[in-house]
């Protein structure tokens, strides 16, 4: 079984040690912005896993600054571990749908704590115009900026579904334009979406893997309280895998997913007193513990059913 630092799959701390020679520790944050799937501009409920913080449920407060939330996020990683260096995460709703001004103030706000190693922002692809790549490049030649999007399926019939609210060819823009830039890009996807196939989720590996992208979040679908998927799944519930189901799947994602790709996630913990479903994945670290000893017993490692 081939090795990346212990583990059979490329994941985020060894790409870190590789680049900086330590663990950096991410620091959440919250700039207060909307989202054009929220505003009218695309739509106005949002996607529909979507919660009221628009994925942002651990991001920082915010009625702080920027500076604060960092601030605030160093003093809490520093009662659990030894943490010296960060990862400024702007986090919550769509963190380059504003004006640019606004944008340029609270980016440079992050980098210019010299703890800060890396400044990763989570957006859309529809919200990447010419400035806004303008002020990444200018960015990235000081700290390196990290640009998370949130495709979650490559299928249109699930994107309408989810009430996504651009096409793929969209997204596949945005990854060319951000590659041209120099700009790292991290895609978000969705295992176990209702009326996916395993073989649908495969298709949406295959594609990445065509991108060439940087790096991956694979994420298991959550039921969270207030979102429109928890109207739907209490009316008529559809079907979520259990643990078992669900690590077989995800170890047959990473063995298709191209080797040189960084995973930076494999499951998901959404807040507890709001996860409707699936229970089991509140245990965050048992479901890695036994992801890892799935894959050791069926000698899976990433990249295994993967050809150019």
């Amino acid at each position: 079984m081939k090795k990346w630092n212990e583990k059979p799959y490329h994941g985020l701390n060894y790409e870190l040690q590789k680049q900086f020679g330590e663990k950096l520790y991410k620091i959440t944050l919250n700039p207060g912005m909307t989202c054009p799937n929220r505003d009218g501009t695309v739509g106005t409920g949002g996607c529909i896993f979507c919660s009221v913080q628009g994925s942002g449920d651990f991001a920082g407060n915010l009625q702080n600054t920027i500076s604060e939330q960092i601030k605030q996020g160093k003093i809490a990683l520093s009662q659990k571990r030894s943490a010296r260096s960060y990862i400024a995460y702007f986090q919550a709703f769509t963190n380059t749908y504003g004006p640019i001004d606004f944008l340029k103030k609270i980016y440079f706000e992050a980098i210019h704590d010299p703890d800060v190693k890396i400044l990763s922002i989570a957006t859309r692809p529809d919200c990447l115009d010419d400035a806004i790549l303008d002020l990444l490049k200018q960015i990235n030649k000081i700290k390196p900026v990290w640009i998370e999007l949130g495709l979650q399926s490559i299928h249109e019939t699930t994107a309408r579904y989810i009430r996504r609210g651009y096409a793929l060819e969209v997204f596949d823009h945005a990854v060319w334009k951000l590659q041209k830039a120099g700009i790292c890009v991290i895609v978000h996807i969705i295992l176990c979406l209702p009326n996916e196939t395993p073989e649908m989720m495969l298709e949406t590996i295959a594609h990445l893997n065509k991108l060439n992208i940087n790096g991956i979040k694979l994420q298991l679908l959550h039921i969270l309280k207030g979102t429109d998927l928890a109207s739907e799944y209490q009316k008529k519930p559809f079907w979520i895998p259990n643990e078992a189901e669900y690590l077989a799947l995800l170890a047959n994602c990473v063995a298709h997913l191209k080797p040189n790709i960084t995973i930076h996630r494999l499951t998901g913990d959404g807040p507890k007193d709001l996860l409707i479903a699936p229970l089991w994945s509140s245990a965050k670290r048992t479901v890695l513990n036994h992801f890892h000893q799935y894959l050791k017993e069926h000698d899976i490692w990433q990249g295994k059913e993967y050809y150019e």
